[in-house]
C-alpha cells in the first residue's frame, strides 16, 4: 500500500514542477504546435503552444516507480516493468512524430508505415515478453487466454495472442490519439481509468490465489502475477497525468502530442493484457472508444454514401462546430468517461462476487 501512495504522490509532485520548465525549454527551441486548417477555427489560437508534453508525465511515472520501490525496500517486478516499457516504447514513437512534424516542418510527422513499424517492433516485444519469465505459480505477466475480469475459455495460443495484444495497443493508443483534441480531455480522462487500475490492482493482489490458504473462498482469486506492482504503475501514472492536468487544461500552457498519447493508449493496454482486464477495457476506456468508432463511423459513411454522420470527427469537434464551447465539451465527455469507470469497476466487482 505505501509503494501505491508513494508512486501516485511522487508523479504527481514531480510534473507540477518539472512541466513549466518543459515548457520553458520547449517554447524556446520554438516547438509549438501545429494546427489543421479544416479544424474547428476557435482552436487558431492554439497556434505555437508547446507540444511533446508527454515527455513529462512519462519521466514522471518511470521516476515515481523507481522512487517507490528504492524508499519501501520492495522489488521490481516484471509485470511493472513491462507496462513501462510498453509506455515509454510507444511515448518513442510518437516522440519522433512529433519531432518530425516540429522541427522538419513536415506537418504530417513519420510517413505511416514508419510509424506503424514502429508501434509493431514495440507492441511485438511486448507481447512476447509478456509471456516470459513465470513465477512460482507459473503464472506470466500475460495469459493466452482472453480475460473479462479474469481469464475464461481455452488458450488462442501465443500467435494469436500477440496478434490480439497489437490490436488492443493498437486501438488503445490510437483511441488516446483521437481524443487528445480538446484541452485536458485526454488527460482527465486517462486519469480517472488509471485510477480505476489502481483500485483493481489493488484488489487482486488482495485476493490473489497466492494467498489462497487465507482466503475465505479460494474459487474466487486472482492468477494475476504482480497485481500489487500494477498498482504501482497504474498509481504513478494517475498521479503524474493529475499534475500535467494542471497546465494542459484549458487554457492550455502544452500538448501531451503523440509523445503523451501513444504513451498513454500503450500503458492503458499493458495494464488491461497484465490484469487480465482485456475487454473489460472497453468499457472502462468507454470514451476512447466511443470517439474512436464516430471516426469510423464517419469514414465508413462518407466511403459508402457520400455523406457524413457528424459535422466533423472526432466527436468532440461535432460538439463544437454545433457550438459548445470547448470547455462544456471536455467537461460533459470526463462526466461519460467518470460514469464508464463506475460501471467498469461495478461489473469487475459483480463478477468476483459471482465466483464466491
Amino acid at each position: 500500500m505505501r509503494q501505491i501512495l508513494f508512486a501516485g504522490a511522487i508523479g504527481l509532485f514531480l510534473t507540477l514542477v518539472g512541466t513549466p520548465l518543459l515548457i520553458k525549454l520547449l517554447a524556446r527551441k520554438g516547438y509549438g504546435q501545429f494546427i489543421r486548417d479544416d479544424g474547428p477555427r476557435t482552436h487558431g489560437s492554439k497556434k505555437g503552444t508547446p507540444t511533446m508534453g508527454g515527455i513529462a508525465f512519462i519521466l514522471a511515472t518511470i521516476i515515481a516507480y523507481l522512487a517507490a520501490k528504492l524508499i519501501t525496500g520492495e522489488e521490481m517486478r516484471f509485470s511493472g516493468v513491462l507496462v513501462l516499457f510498453l509506455m515509454a516504447g510507444m511515448g518513442l514513437v510518437g516522440f519522433l512524430d512529433d519531432y518530425i512534424k516540429i522541427v522538419k516542418q513536415r506537418s504530417l510527422g513519420l510517413r505511416a508505415k514508419a510509424k506503424m513499424a514502429g508501434q509493431l517492433i514495440v507492441g511485438i516485444a511486448f507481447a512476447l515478453l509478456s509471456l516470459q519469465f513465470p513465477d512460482k505459480q507459473g503464472n506470466t505477466p500475460a495469459s493466452t487466454h482472453l480475460s473479462f475480469v479474469a481469464d475464461f475459455g481455452w488458450s488462442i495460443g501465443p500467435v494469436l495472442f500477440v496478434v490480439w495484444a497489437l490490436f488492443m495497443i493498437l486501438a488503445m493508443s490510437n483511441g488516446v490519439n483521437l481524443t487528445d483534441g480538446l484541452d485536458g480531455l485526454a488527460t482527465g480522462a486517462s486519469v480517472m481509468v488509471f485510477g480505476a487500475y489502481t483500485f483493481i490492482g489493488l484488489w487482486q493482489f488482495q485476493e490473489s490465489c497466492v494467498n489462497a490458504d487465507t482466503l475465505t473462498n479460494p474459487n474466487a482469486c486472482f492468477q494475476v502475477r504482480d497485481p500489487l506492482d500494477l498498482a504501482v504503475v497504474a498509481s504513478a501514472l494517475m498521479g503524474a497525468c493529475f499534475g500535467f492536468l494542471w497546465w494542459n487544461t484549458s487554457p492550455a500552457k502544452i500538448f501531451m502530442g503523440d509523445t503523451g498519447s501513444l504513451a498513454l493508449g500503450g500503458a492503458l493496454a499493458g495494464l488491461a493484457i497484465c490484469s487480465r482486464t482485456e475487454f473489460l477495457m472497453a468499457i472502462l476506456g468507454g470514451l476512447f472508444v466511443m470517439i474512436t468508432m464516430s471516426v469510423v463511423i464517419q469514414v465508413g459513411s462518407f466511403k459508402m454514401t457520400g455523406k457524413r454522420v457528424f459535422r466533423m470527427a472526432p466527436l468532440q469537434h461535432h460538439f463544437e462546430l454545433k457550438g459548445w464551447s470547448e470547455v462544456l465539451v471536455v467537461v460533459r465527455f470526463w462526466i461519460i468517461q467518470g460514469m464508464c469507470v463506475i460501471v467498469g469497476l461495478g461489473l469487475f466487482y459483480a463478477g468476483w462476487a459471482a465466483e464466491k
